[in-house]
């Protein structure tokens, strides 16, 4: 049987959406770039995202234990296990076993919880959900967090307005959960938007970024890609952080020139060399 297993490799778990710019479309290329192979698990496929006012859906929830059954017969090993929006309590239970059947022995695992935003759970997600997706960051190395998603997890009450202590008692509490390296995105402060970043025996940073535009699709998603990638690459956090908050920046930017609509998310393809740039 051939060894599948030479190069790196992470298991990505995420919808598909065929327009619009986000979850694996935007999350594989990204990847790709950084020369780790991209292996997608769907969790469902849209024909474009949920922020149009129409679109076509398939639950891939069904179909997902089965899929996963062939990679074993495969043999396929993973140096990294990346999580993107799950849709129901069933699927982060499929997840947190797809991990503990593939982690070894220096397979990283990151979770992006996606939950919610505003200071409010997504509509869809229960606190069932809630507190399954607690159960899948135990699992996690690194987890991406936004400030919403972080008070969820702690049960910590939400608001805009935080200190650098108060930051930094959030971090620790969402990494007792599971994961050594936490990063908060999407902080309010002023003209900015930071990413707070705590690795555990390390000192924490705040790492600022001028509001560009409106919020698009897909972010988040770059961002988690980013993050995931260069951990496998053996980049160090922090400067991953920085990287991905920079080419998000350029992505808007450049968006902002393409006249892109807002649904349409990020024009990253005209830049995306630029990450594989020293």
């Amino acid at each position: 049987m051939p060894n599948h297993n030479h190069q790196k490799k992470i298991a990505l778990i995420n919808d598909i959406s065929g327009f619009g710019r986000c979850s694996v479309a935007v999350q594989q290329p990204v990847i790709s770039m950084l020369k780790v192979q991209c292996c997608p698990i769907p969790t469902a496929i849209f024909s474009n995202h949920t922020g149009f006012l129409d679109f076509y859906h398939l639950d891939f929830t069904d179909y997902m234990e089965k899929y996963i059954e062939m990679w074993k017969k495969l043999g396929l090993k993973f140096n990294g296990i990346c999580t993107g929006f799950l849709g129901s309590a069933r699927q982060i239970n499929i997840v947190s076993d797809f991990i503990n059947d593939f982690k070894s022995k220096g397979t990283l695992v990151i979770v992006d919880p996606v939950m919610g935003d505003y200071g409010k759970p997504y509509p869809t997600y229960t606190k069932e959900m809630c507190e399954h997706m607690k159960e899948l960051v135990i699992l996690s190395d690194i987890v991406t967090p936004n400030l919403t998603e972080a008070c969820i997890l702690t049960g910590i009450k939400y608001r805009e307005k935080w200190t650098k202590r108060e930051l930094l008692a959030l971090a620790k509490k969402v990494s007792d959960i599971g994961p050594s390296k936490v990063v908060i995105t999407g902080i309010p402060q002023k003209t900015f938007v930071c990413n707070y970043c705590y690795e555990k025996g390390k000192e924490p940073k705040l790492l600022k970024t001028h509001k560009i535009g409106t919020s698009r699709s897909g972010t988040g998603d770059i961002f988690t890609a980013i993050i995931a990638a260069d951990a496998i690459n053996g980049v160090d956090f922090f400067a991953s952080v920085k990287k991905a908050s920079q080419f998000i920046k350029k992505c808007i930017l450049r968006s902002i020139e393409l006249d892109i609509p807002l649904t349409d998310g990020v024009a990253f393809e005209e830049i995306l060399y630029k990450l594989s740039a020293k």
